[in-house]
């Protein structure tokens, strides 16, 4: 069980990396400095990443990767949503 609590904090505290720029954009609505390719790579790595987990039944790997997916997809949705409001 040591194993699992180790592998849940290293998986928390390397998804909670996203949640600073998340909040940034969230207060300045501004996203240009976000490169589209980072995050969009890395949602895609993370989705296999939990596809990986969900077969080898390994809560640690799941519930980082849910989280990182997620966050990294509202990363792109925001640049996306906040680049549009610009160009209008």
């Amino acid at each position: 069980m040591e194993v699992a609590i180790i592998g849940l904090v290293a998986g928390a505290l390397t998804s909670f990396g996203f949640v600073p720029q998340i909040v940034r954009g969230l207060k300045t609505k501004k996203m240009e400095d976000v490169s589209y390719y980072m995050p969009a790579i890395l949602a895609i790595g993370m989705s296999l990443w939990l596809f990986y987990g969900l077969l080898r039944h390994d809560i640690a790997i799941v519930t980082a990767n849910i989280f990182g997916t997620a966050c990294n997809i509202v990363i792109v949705a925001m640049k996306r949503r906040y680049e549009k409001r610009k160009s209008h």
